[in-house]
């Protein structure tokens, strides 16, 4: 693979349907042609603070990302070469020893609520999609993630919403909105969007 990969952006709320959008796409177009890099695999390390102090980190402020590590791996994928994406834990807030392979691919689907905020990473972005979902939602898809996927409590969800995820959404992601080139209401759920966003994809894969 080399330059003429196909790098599509997609952010948005915690919980707005930015996996749902992504999990639509790769399903249209054959595996070999699609990678996916999620910016949640690039939070950083909390090695340096007691596990009881992790919980209370700032997972929604954009320094909890690893960015430069994201921006030379989709510039390595682009050049055609793989690369090892971290996995983290999310009860320990550490990374795992283990990494995932990605391949390069045709296009690379980058999805996460502040890759908008890095410039590098916005410049790399052929298509840069803003899914616009109400909060009330998010917050419950939220919940229901988070209970079942991630092992939290109800109360440990609700209260780091109400003191860093939805300030930081007002500070950091709905800005963002600005450099967007396609705003999809309602996620993956709005067909309309998803029809109109899959024909360009395919007709930029032809080109």
């Amino acid at each position: 693979m080399n330059s003429q990969s196909i790098i599509i952006g997609i952010t948005g709320a915690s919980g707005s349907g930015k996996t749902l959008i992504t999990k639509k796409l790769t399903e249209h177009f054959d595996p070999t042609e699609v990678a996916v890099l999620s910016e949640d695999r690039y939070y950083k390390n909390l090695l340096d603070l007691p596990i009881s102090k992790r919980p209370l980190h700032n997972f929604d402020h954009p320094d909890a990302f690893d960015h430069y590590l994201l921006e030379q791996q989709l510039t390595s994928l682009r050049a055609g070469k793989k690369v090892f994406v971290p996995q983290y834990d999310y009860k320990l807030h550490l990374r795992k020893k283990e990494a995932q392979v990605i391949l390069p691919a045709k296009f690379i689907l980058l999805e996460g609520i502040l890759i908008f905020t890095s410039p590098a990473l916005r410049q790399a972005m052929d298509i840069k999609i803003f899914v616009d979902t109400p909060l009330d939602i998010c917050l419950l898809r939220r919940l229901q993630r988070d209970t079942l996927q991630r092992g939290r409590s109800v109360q440990s969800i609700l209260e780091q919403y109400q003191q860093t995820v939805r300030p930081m959404y007002f500070k950091f992601i709905e800005p963002t909105k600005q450099y967007a080139d396609i705003i999809i209401p309602h996620g993956g759920e709005n067909t309309i969007a998803m029809d109109i966003l899959q024909s360009r994809i395919q007709s930029m894969l032809l080109q």
